[in-house]
């Protein structure tokens, strides 16, 4: 495993800020020369500490603008209808987002769709088809005032 020194910490943080920034700019912020700039970066890709790189994109302006997070619990707690419902989920291009969570319910996800009546589909003829699902309880978001996921 790369070790997460200091340096390493402040090149994620960059990072994290710009994907896109120039290994040079790179460096500079984090007192590196480019080569050894490079060489670190390379090795927290190879390591995995860095598994990619992604496009922030503004739901709105791709038909995503409605968001909810939903609770779903089961109705078994099996290893073969988890894995049911997690295929369930995979196949579903609305849930951006899918945890299985400790408490009362097994499942979070993150649904992102274009208004109120797709969410409606979803849940009537997407979640609420899946055999598994025993409850649904949807939490419609109004206004993200911090949202630092890449």
């Amino acid at each position: 495993m790369t070790e997460l020194d200091t340096i390493n910490r402040n090149i994620l943080r960059e990072l994290q800020t710009n994907g896109r920034i120039s290994n040079l700019e790179l460096a500079e912020k984090v007192g590196l020369s480019p080569s050894a700039c490079l060489r670190r970066v390379q090795e927290l890709e190879r390591s995995g500490v860095i598994t990619g790189y992604r496009a922030v994109v503004d739901r709105t302006a791709t038909g995503g603008g409605f968001l909810a997070y939903v609770t779903v619990g089961l109705s078994k707690h099996t290893k073969p209808d988890q894995t049911a419902f997690e295929k369930a989920m995979q196949r579903a291009p609305e849930v951006r987002e899918c945890h299985n969570v400790t408490g009362t319910i097994e499942y979070l996800l993150r649904v992102e769709v274009a208004d109120l009546a797709a969410y409606k589909h979803f849940h009537t003829e997407v979640l609420g088809t899946v055999p598994q699902v025993s409850s649904i309880t949807s939490y419609i978001v109004m206004g993200s005032p911090k949202d630092q996921r890449a």
